[in-house]
C-alpha cells in the first residue's frame, strides 16, 4: 500500500480523497494555484505544493507541475479526482514514465473510453447499442450544419474531451447549430485544452441513468447499481439519486451486465461509470464512459456501503477486489443535491465572492437512522473564485425509502445557511417538493419543462404563509422578552402591549396576540379569530435557523434580520416579515413604497466575469434578443442579448475587461 499520495485536483473532491486517505493511514499532498492558496483542501492535506497561477491551464492542467510536486514530496501515486487531468491519457503516461502510480484506469481504457468520439466507435464495434450520430471531427460551422441536417433535429453538440456539461449545446435549428458549435468549441478549448466536438441525435424525453463499475488489475469487474441523473440544467447534472425510481430488476441487470462487458473489453481497472440514455420503454443506449470517479458517487456509496475512493486506491496498489457481484446489494435510497454559486432568480448566472456565512446542516445519522452527508471544499470566510467550477457542496441524504429521503433532503436544504453570494438552494428545495419529482416522472427535460420562464421562487400556499407569519411573531416575541427582562427597555408598558404582534408578510397583514407560553412553546391567538396556533422551537436571538413546529407540523426556517423584522427562507421561498405593534402597523400602512432606480436603458453585467467579445458598435441598431456581447465566468461563455429594440449609445467595457455584477456594459438610446 502507498505511504503518500498526491491529489491532482481542488475543492470538494480533493477534500473527499483526503478524508479516505487519512482513514487508510496514507499521507496526502495537495496542489494549489494562487487562487487556492487558502483553500480548504490545502488546509486539510498533510503537505501542499503551489503549482502556478489561477487559470487552470497554467496550474491544474500543467502535467509537468504535478509530476514535479510528486517528486518534491515523494508522493508514490496520484488521485486525479474528476475534471482537469482525470481522463487525460498523456497525464497517465507521464506519471508511469516517472514511476508514479495513477489511481485510475490503464492508458488503453482512457484512450478508448475517455475520448467521446473514440468511445462511441469502440462501443459500436463491440456491439453496444449507441445513439445515432456523426463520430468524426467537425472543422467548420457549415460542416456542422450539414451533419445536423442529415441526422435530423434536435441534435446535441458535445466536446470530445468534455464532461460536466462543459462544451455541450442542444440545437433545434441551423442557426442554433452555428452558434452552439462555436460556443461549444470555445468552452471545450478553455476547459479541456481540446476544441474537438461531435454531433449526435438528441433523444427526446430521455432519462439519464448511469451504471457504476469497479474493476481490478486481475480481470475482475462488477457493477454497483445505477444512479438516476435526469435532473439537469444546461446539460449539467443538478440532482442525482440511487437507485433509479424508473428501472426494474431486469433492466438494471441488463444495463449492469452490458456496462461490465464494456469495462472488461478494455481491461478496465478502478472506478468508472457507463452512462446510458433510457427511453420511456426502458430501451437503453450507450452514451459514454467516464473513466474516473463521478461527482455523484456519494449516492452509490450511501446505498451500497462501499467507499469508492478506498477501492480505487486499493486497486491502484495492485490488490484484488474483495467484492463479487453477489456481494452487492442496494439498501435504502440516497439523494444528492449539487449546491452551486449561482443566482437562480437571474437565469442561474454565476455568483462569486466571499462566503460571509456558511453553515451546512449537521452531518451524521440522527436518532431515526436517517443520514445527512455534505461533501464540500469551502468554509465560512473563504472565497468562491471566478476561475473554477461554481460548486459549493454536494448535500446528500439517505433514508429507507425515496419519500423519506426526499423529506430529509427538504429539511436539510432549509437548514443550509449561506450568505455573501447567491446560491441555488431555493431552486433545489422547490424541486424536492415538486409533484413530478415525488412521482419519479423524470426526464432530462424536467427543468426546461417545469420552469420554462426561469425560477422566480416557490409558490407558498396560504397555510404555509400563515405559519411563517406566526414564526415571525414567535421570533419577535422571544427577542422582545429578552430586551424586557435584560435591558428594561419596555419597563412600564402593559403586558398586553408587549404581546401584540402585527406581521406584514410581503403585502399581507396578520395580527396575533401571544396568549400563553410554556418553556419553548408559545401559543398565538389570531386577532381576527381565524387561527389559534401552537409554536414550539428552541430558537434564541442571534440563531441563524429556527427549528420547530407549528401545530405539530415540523418546520425549518432560515432567519435573516432586517429593519423591524426578518427575511425568512423556507421551502424554496423567501419572504420578508415586518413585525409591529398595533399602532406601528397603522402608521406603517401610510408609508409610501420606495421604487428601484430605472436601468431599462442599460445592459448591466449579470455576473462577475471576463469580457470575451463585443459584437456591436456605438450607433448600431439592435433588435430584442440580439446577441451584443459574450462574458465568460467559471469556464462557461454566456451570451448577453438586448432586451428590446434600441440604438447603442455607449460601450463601457472592451474585450479582456474584468467585470463585476452590476457593471454597466452598454447604454442604449
Amino acid at each position: 500500500m502507498f505511504d503518500k499520495i498526491l491529489i491532482a485536483n481542488r475543492g470538494e473532491i480533493a477534500c473527499r480523497v483526503i478524508r479516505t486517505a487519512k482513514k487508510m493511514g496514507i499521507a496526502t499532498v495537495a496542489v494549489y494555484s494562487d487562487a487556492d492558496a487558502r483553500a480548504l483542501h490545502v488546509r486539510e492535506a498533510d503537505e501542499a505544493v503551489r503549482i502556478g497561477p489561477a487559470p487552470a491551464n497554467q496550474s491544474y492542467l500543467v502535467i509537468d507541475a504535478i509530476i514535479q510536486a510528486c517528486k518534491t514530496t515523494g508522493a508514490q501515486a496520484v488521485h486525479p479526482g474528476y475534471g482537469f487531468l482525470s481522463e487525460n491519457a498523456a497525464f497517465a503516461k507521464a506519471l508511469a514514465e516517472n514511476g508514479i502510480v495513477f489511481i485510475g484506469p490503464n492508458v488503453r481504457a482512457i484512450e478508448a473510453m475517455g475520448d467521446k468520439i473514440e468511445s462511441k466507435r469502440f462501443a459500436d464495434a463491440a456491439g453496444v447499442n449507441t445513439v445515432p450520430g456523426f463520430l468524426g471531427e467537425i472543422e467548420t460551422p457549415a460542416e456542422a450544419i450539414r451533419i445536423a441536417d442529415e441526422i435530423g433535429y434536435p441534435v446535441m453538440i458535445k466536446a470530445s474531451a468534455g464532461g460536466g456539461g462543459k462544451g455541450m449545446r442542444i440545437a433545434k435549428s441551423r442557426d442554433e447549430v452555428k452558434e452552439g458549435f462555436e460556443l461549444a468549441r470555445a468552452e471545450a478549448k478553455s476547459s479541456f485544452g481540446d476544441e474537438r466536438v461531435f454531433i449526435e441525435k438528441f433523444v427526446v424525453n430521455p432519462r439519464h441513468i448511469e451504471i457504476q463499475v469497479l474493476g481490478d488489475k486481475h480481470g475482475n469487474a462488477i457493477y454497483l447499481g445505477e444512479r438516476e441523473c435526469s435532473i439537469q440544467r444546461r446539460n449539467q447534472k443538478v440532482i442525482e439519486e440511487a437507485p433509479s425510481p424508473f428501472l426494474d430488476e431486469a433492466t438494471r441487470a441488463a444495463m449492469g451486465q452490458q456496462a461490465v462487458a464494456l469495462a472488461k473489453a478494455v481491461d478496465y481497472e478502478s472506478a468508472g461509470t457507463v452512462e446510458f440514455i433510457v427511453d420511456q420503454d426502458r430501451n437503453f443506449y450507450f452514451l459514454e464512459m467516464n473513466t474516473r470517479l463521478q461527482v455523484e458517487h456519494p449516492v452509490t456509496e450511501l446505498v451500497t456501503g462501499i467507499d469508492l475512493v478506498e477501492q480505487m486506491i486499493r486497486v491502484a496498489a495492485g490488490e484484488r477486489l474483495s467484492l463479487t457481484q453477489d456481494d452487492i446489494t442496494l439498501n435504502g435510497w440516497a439523494i444528492e443535491s449539487r449546491i452551486y454559486a449561482e443566482d437562480p432568480y437571474r437565469n442561474f448566472l454565476p455568483s462569486t465572492g466571499r462566503l460571509v456565512r456558511y453553515r451546512p446542516p449537521v452531518q451524521g445519522t440522527d436518532d431515526q437512522g436517517l443520514i445527512i452527508r455534505n461533501d464540500t471544499g469551502v468554509y465560512e470566510g473563504g472565497e468562491i473564485s471566478i476561475y473554477y467550477d461554481p460548486m459549493i457542496a454536494k448535500l446528500c441524504t439517505w433514508a429507507p425509502t425515496r419519500d423519506e429521503a426526499t423529506r430529509h433532503m427538504s429539511t436539510a436544504l432549509d437548514a443550509f445557511y449561506i450568505d455573501g453570494i447567491q446560491h441555488n438552494i431555493p431552486f433545489l428545495s422547490t424541486i424536492m417538493r415538486h409533484p413530478r419529482w415525488n412521482a419519479g416522472a423524470l426526464t432530462t427535460g424536467f427543468i426546461a419543462e417545469e420552469f420554462p420562464d426561469g425560477f422566480n421562487g416557490a409558490e407558498l400556499d396560504e397555510d404555509t404563509r400563515v405559519r411563517l407569519a406566526a414564526v415571525a411573531a414567535f421570533l419577535d416575541h422571544v427577542e422582545n422578552e429578552r430586551k424586557r427582562l435584560i435591558t428594561g427597555q419596555l419597563r412600564g408598558k402593559p403586558i398586553t402591549f408587549t404581546r401584540q404582534r402585527v406581521v406584514k408578510l410581503d403585502n399581507e397583514w396578520h395580527a396575533f396576540l401571544v396568549d400563553d407560553e410554556e418553556g419553548d412553546t408559545i401559543f398565538l391567538r389570531s386577532r381576527d379569530g381565524a387561527a389559534d396556533l401552537e409554536l414550539t422551537g428552541d430558537w434564541r436571538p442571534g440563531a441563524l435557523v429556527w427549528h420547530g413546529s407549528v401545530d405539530a407540523m415540523p418546520m425549518t426556517v432560515q432567519v435573516r434580520r432586517v429593519l423591524n423584522g426578518y427575511r425568512l427562507a423556507h421551502a424554496g421561498a423567501e419572504v420578508v416579515a415586518h413585525v409591529y405593534t398595533g399602532r406601528e402597523a397603522e402608521l406603517a400602512k401610510l408609508m409610501p413604497e420606495k421604487l428601484p432606480p430605472d436601468t431599462s436603458r442599460m445592459l448591466l453585467c449579470p455576473m462577475p466575469g471576463l469580457m470575451i467579445s463585443v459584437d456591436v458598435s456605438v450607433g448600431d441598431k439592435v433588435k430584442a434578443g440580439q446577441a451584443v456581447c459574450v462574458v465568460e465566468a467559471m469556464k462557461m461563455q454566456n451570451v448577453l442579448r438586448a432586451e428590446r429594440d434600441a440604438v447603442v449609445a455607449a460601450i463601457n467595457a472592451a474585450p479582456g475587461a474584468t467585470l463585476a455584477v452590476g457593471d454597466v456594459i452598454m447604454e442604449f438610446e
